[in-house]
């Protein structure tokens, strides 16, 4: 009696001096690696080319400033409260007359550090943000570091340089399904590639 059809026939019968030899098999695979070395590459030249990242893609992070240079965060404290990690500490000092050019609000953030040890950049830094200061952005890695004093990142490395300023096509989830049709990836550029 048969319980199921899985059940496979097992061939006990003796191996002939080709099977022992397993040079058919031997051939097989070598037929499959010289198919894959005469077949087109799938990989770049990494420094040289570089690969779309996706719009989804959360890597270096960067705090944004307004349309006249003027820095956006407040110091509030909500992405420091939302991050699990517990990698973004800051100091909030009170702007003073004469330093209206820099902040845009009354409270700024005198220090702004986030450790890149303990950042899982999971981006609910940039979702608790009330001004839209903080971003991850979608098309820089952050460096690679190779000294452990290179890798708490404050406001020298972190605020945004007014001559490259950086911009996305969506900034929500809204914006992006409404574009999705028309990005890159799906006209394509993967298709040097191909």
């Amino acid at each position: 009696m048969q319980l199921t059809n899985r059940a496979k026939k097992t061939d006990k019968r003796e191996l002939n001096l080709m099977e022992r030899s397993y040079l058919p098999v031997v051939a097989g695979g070598l037929g499959i690696t010289i198919k894959h070395f005469f077949s087109k590459k799938v990989t770049i030249k990494y420094p040289e080319q570089k690969r779309y990242l996706g719009p989804v893609f959360r890597g270096h992070h960067i705090l944004k400033r307004d349309d006249q240079g003027r820095e956006r965060c407040t110091a509030c404290g909500l992405c420091a409260v939302a991050c699990p990690a517990e990698a973004i500490s800051m100091v909030a000092a009170e702007r003073v007359k004469g330093e209206e050019h820099l902040y845009r609000e009354e409270k700024y953030a005198a220090v702004y550090e986030i450790n890149m040890l303990r950042c899982i950049f999971c981006g609910l830094c940039e979702e608790a943000c009330p001004k839209e200061a903080i971003y991850l952005r979608h098309d820089k890695f952050v460096p690679v570091f190779t000294e452990r004093d290179g890798v708490v990142y404050g406001k020298d490395q972190l605020v945004e340089d007014m001559n490259e300023r950086y911009t996305r096509d969506a900034w929500t989830k809204e914006e992006m399904s409404k574009i999705w049709d028309k990005l890159p990836v799906n006209k394509g550029v993967f298709n040097e590639l191909d």
